[in-house]
């Protein structure tokens, strides 16, 4: 996976600013507020971009228990962080808001983002119960807004579940590239933490 906008490196470390809780899920610090929050974003660029990463890409891990259909409050909350600390960026940016391609898609056109990260194919069954993402919605939206560029990254196995598809793992990614029109192909570990069976 080498981007345009990564010029001539052939592989390129894309490294997570992980914003704190947003509104209205339960870990959500309402005292500290959304300065809080940008606050702990800003200390992650700082050491992420110190120490040479090619990109950061901006995800809602706390937002715990995960939710498929991204709230209004947190999609409001993301494009407002992301936009306020753009201007300490140096690399290019990705988000990904678990787990809402559509959500992703939106928040990544209106922050300018190069690129989204999401499950955007497939189906699952959950911690969240049955998983099944719109893929079409997501590409069309990005398409609708005008973002062509901005590159969708595909998590074909997706973690806190079990993929219900009994084709082996390579012919679902091959799938999802004709199919789903990916731009890139990613395998994530079972849990977030842990690496990808490379067997």
């Amino acid at each position: 996976m080498v981007f345009e906008f990564f010029g001539d490196k052939k592989k390129a470390v894309i490294s997570m600013a992980h914003i704190g809780a947003l509104p209205g899920t339960p870990l959500y610090d309402a005292d500290g507020g959304l300065d809080k929050l940008i606050d702990g974003v800003l200390s992650d660029i700082r050491k992420l971009q110190n120490g040479g990463v090619d990109a950061i890409m901006f995800g809602n891990e706390n937002d715990r228990p995960y939710v498929f259909k991204a709230p209004p409050e947190g999609i409001a909350a993301m494009t407002a962080i992301v936009q306020a600390v753009k201007p300490e960026l140096k690399v290019p940016f990705g988000v990904n808001y678990l787990w809402d391609p559509t959500a992703s898609v939106a928040i990544g056109a209106a922050t300018g983002a190069r690129f989204v990260r999401e499950i955007f194919t497939g189906l699952f069954a959950s911690d969240m119960g049955l998983w099944e993402p719109d893929c079409a919605a997501a590409s069309r939206l990005r398409h609708n807004l005008g973002r062509d560029d901005m590159k969708l990254l595909f998590n074909i196995n997706a973690e806190f579940a079990h993929s219900l598809d009994q084709r082996p793992i390579e012919l679902r990614a091959k799938s999802a590239v004709f199919s789903s029109m990916a731009d890139a192909i990613l395998v994530s570990g079972p849990i977030t933490g842990q690496p990808a069976d490379q067997s």
